[in-house]
């Protein structure tokens, strides 16, 4: 069911100040699964951002909200596998209804914000935003903040669960029925792709980088330059130009002492203010044009605390400061 906000629905008062930000419709897209998981939870984080208030925090920015509530997919056939992957033919068919959504929103001149549900997800979203691009003409940049790199293969992966494979998926190394669902393989090239926060990876996954050239800023990078520099780094080139600009945050890119409430947590991960600066920085740029939110588990979560907080780095995504201009302003 199709819901537009207005003006009169609750927002959170947690924020006092806001940048002004161009008018843009967004369009909320709901993925209801974690069947790219061997853990059950991620299913209701669309449900939980929306209690977090996610679109009518977004309409306080004169954003046109429209929520199309979430798509219908297969239960999750818990523990089925095919050729050593967990419930492929469930993530198949949830990717497929996701690219469909996230296409549909982009050809509408809109915003795709993808809820998910398990990480999987991403390779619906981003197939579509790569098959969108080409066929505009736009350079595309991928930001993944993510604890992991998922850069896993069905031969490679140790546990068969398929939200450890979406960047491999993307590359052209995935499962065919994945792998394919943009109008090219691979949807993506790798330099196209920048991961930032990584801080578990597993071995093979690491030659998997090296082999693939992914652009790469682990938490030790993120310590060594700073959060500043990193965004700086990985955002070079993007403001100013015709770039589309996806962000794929999946929520255990935090350190689990802010963020709780997601199945896979790493310690050592960025805290508040570094994401705030890095959600800041991808403001600046004016060129995001997807987003991807994934991986929260209300299940693991204290009173909803990370889905609020996810809805307070989502507003920084789009435009919210502490002082109008930024650092400096008078």
């Amino acid at each position: 069911m199709t819901r537009k906000y207005t003006a009169e629905d609750p927002v959170s008062s947690r924020v006092d100040s806001f940048l002004p930000s161009p008018a843009r419709a967004v369009t909320l897209i709901g993925a209801p699964t974690d069947a790219g998981t061997s853990r059950l939870g991620a299913a209701m984080g669309p449900d939980a951002l929306r209690v977090a208030q996610l679109g009518p925090a977004l309409h306080r920015f004169g954003i046109d909200v429209k929520d199309i509530g979430n798509i219908v997919g297969p239960a999750n056939p818990q523990g089925d596998r095919l050729d050593g992957l967990r419930n492929l033919d469930a993530c198949v068919s949830w990717n497929q209804g996701v690219h469909d959504a996230v296409a549909a929103a982009l050809s509408d001149h809109r915003l795709p914000i993808m809820l998910g549900g398990d990480h999987h997800l991403a390779i619906g979203s981003i197939s579509a935003v790569a098959r969108h691009c080409r066929a505009r003409g736009k350079r595309l940049r991928i930001l993944w903040l993510d604890a992991h790199s998922d850069c896993n293969t069905p031969e490679i992966s140790p546990s068969g669960n398929i939200h450890g494979m979406p960047v491999a998926s993307l590359c052209g190394l995935g499962p065919d029925s994945l792998s394919g669902l943009s109008d090219v393989v691979p949807a993506i090239r790798p330099e196209e792709l920048c991961q930032i926060g990584l801080r578990s990876v597993d071995e093979a996954e690491k030659q998997m980088i090296r082999q693939l050239g992914i652009e790469v800023y682990d938490m030790r990078a993120i310590d060594e330059l700073g959060m500043r520099e990193t965004m700086r780094r990985a955002l070079k080139g993007v403001a100013g130009g015709d770039v589309h600009l996806h962000v794929s945050f999946d929520v255990d890119f935090l350190d689990p002492e802010i963020a709780p409430g997601t199945g896979t947590t790493v310690r050592g991960g960025p805290n508040y203010r570094e994401a705030q600066l890095c959600m800041e920085m991808i403001a600046d740029t004016g060129c995001m044009g997807s987003l991807d939110i994934v991986e929260l588990n209300p299940a693991l979560d204290l009173r909803n605390q990370t889905a609020e907080l996810v809805v307070d780095l989502t507003e920084s995504l789009f435009g919210k400061s502490t002082l109008v201009g930024g650092y400096g302003a008078s």
